[in-house]
């Protein structure tokens, strides 16, 4: 009998590009053949933060990756099934001792699992090599030295994509794959959610950089405009269509010669707060599910089920609210203010706990992200306490942000009659006026769900007066020594 053959497989996770995919190289550098995979795993599937969308933006960008690998003759093996026994069933045809993936900032649950793998490896001497993702560091105490790291590691060189004959062929991978449950890569033809890969990737950014981005900074805080302003490249940073340091380097590459450079130094910016919140998270694994601040423990708030479904499928009777609560349901997208506004309405205005808001968001957001969902959506709910606290008022976004009420038009169609200056707050219309416009609030529209103005001023109250606890002070300090290079000791208010 011949000795297996040494294999070096590379686990593809939220890393689904050729080009500047540091596993990848690795485990080309070693000179053995390499085996692209990519596990759908049973646990991840039945995870309460993950959507088909999500599944399907994966199956798109596998598929894409297996048109880009052709010219090789090879393909990802994607397969349904759990990763250490994929590893044991490839043992039965390869030799593997070698294991490449990226260090992922994820949920807890594939943290446990990584732990699980890392014993796996261990008792089955395979050697795991993690490689840092996208200037993350894991392991560091505090923030001394990150800027400084993470803008080197943006600034070096992308790694190339050069297999020599080494990629497993499609007849052997066809041939390994009748031994396993083959993941179904088909989705639906027509969506309105943005679809996954590489190919897609790089479109959004050429025309990002080639023209879109002139009204960034413009169009930012507009919901409609948002849609082409921005650049809309969050999901393929979030599932490693591009890397962070790709996208950083194609801005900088066209900067010298820009006429807008403002809209460019704002769009890298916001690259680095990615990773400021990704980092945190990295650093604060238990922001999860519950307040990064502890102070905000003694919090308590009464759930209410109406609330939560009204706000889900966008019948609260606030327009603006409603019009995004029905976009992201759809199309999987909302601008940066926008999503504030609706995490400030859910825990502000509505007085529910975030946890149940980041869930159902997490689901929602094709663009999902573990590292910046849950500092995010805590910082908007207003428990952090080094933050500055913003109730977002949603008539006066909808005003200022979509002052035609275009948006709200496209989204509750039920209202798309109405006079922009009723549209906006169409609960002060009188009955003569509902009847003008054969719009029955109630009937056709609901009613506010609550007293905007009551619940704001009532929140306001609690959340400012929680600011001077001892608790929420004392870990004030904790989080800025933590998380800033330069922070500030409070001091309590006497």
């Amino acid at each position: 009998m011949y000795p297996k053959e040494s294999l070096a497989v590379v686990w593809l996770k939220r890393d689904l590009r050729l080009q500047d995919n540091e596993a990848i190289y690795n485990a080309i550098q070693t000179g053995k053949r390499v085996l692209l995979l990519f596990v759908f795993e049973d646990f991840l599937l039945k995870d309460p933060h993950y959507d088909t969308r999500h599944w399907n933006f994966i199956k798109e960008s596998i598929a894409d990756l297996n048109q880009r690998l052709l010219p090789y003759n090879s393909k990802v093996l994607a397969v349904n099934s759990e990763v250490s026994a994929t590893i044991n069933q490839l043992q039965q045809y390869y030799n593997i001792r070698d294991l490449f993936s990226h260090q992922e900032t994820g949920l807890m649950c594939t943290y446990h699992r990584d732990l699980k793998i890392a014993r796996y490896c261990h008792n089955n001497l395979i050697n795991w090599k993690e490689n840092i993702w996208n200037g993350i560091l894991r392991g560091i105490q505090n923030r001394k030295g990150w800027q400084k790291n993470w803008k080197n590691y943006m600034e070096t060189p992308l790694l190339p994509f050069h297999p020599k004959n080494q990629l497993l062929t499609l007849h052997e991978i066809n041939e390994l794959e009748k031994q396993f449950s083959i993941a179904d890569l088909s989705t639906p033809k027509q969506c309105s959610i943005q679809k996954g890969g590489i190919t897609e990737a790089l479109d959004y950014q050429n025309s990002f950089f080639e023209e879109r981005y002139i009204n960034y900074t413009r169009g930012i805080s507009k919901p409609k405009e948002a849609v082409d302003s921005c650049s809309r490249l969050s999901p393929y940073l979030a599932w490693g269509n591009l890397s962070t340091r790709q996208v950083w380097q194609a801005a900088k590459t066209i900067r010298p010669l820009s006429k807008n450079k403002k809209d460019l130094d704002a769009f890298t910016a916001r690259l680095k707060w990615q990773a400021h919140f990704i980092q945190k998270f990295e650093m604060e694994h238990t922001m999860e599910d519950s307040s990064i601040n502890k102070g905000y423990s003694m919090l308590k708030k009464a759930i209410s089920k109406k609330y939560q479904i009204a706000w889900e499928t966008g019948q609260t009777g606030v327009p603006m609210i409603d019009a995004c609560m029905r976009c992201l349901n759809e199309t999987g997208y909302l601008n940066f203010r926008m999503r504030a506004m609706i995490v400030s309405f859910f825990t502000h205005l509505l007085w529910q706990p975030w946890q149940n808001c980041a869930v159902y968001l997490s689901k929602m957001f094709i663009d999902f992200e573990p590292g910046i969902h849950f500092a995010q959506v805590q910082m908007q709910a207003g428990e952090t306490g080094i933050n500055t606290l913003r109730i977002y008022n949603p008539i006066k976004n909808g005003y200022e942000h979509d002052t035609n009420a275009d948006f709200i038009r496209k989204w509750v169609p039920e209202l798309a009659s109405l006079q922009t200056k009723h549209i906006h707050e169409p609960y002060l219309m009188t009955p003569l006026e509902q009847g003008m416009y054969n719009v029955k609030l109630g009937i056709d529209y609901p009613e506010p769900i609550i007293d905007l103005k009551a619940n704001r001023k009532k929140a306001s109250k609690i959340l400012w007066e929680m600011k001077n606890d001892p608790l929420v002070m004392e870990e004030n300090n904790r989080i800025l020594k933590k998380h800033t290079l330069k922070h500030a000791t409070l001091i309590r208010a006497v």
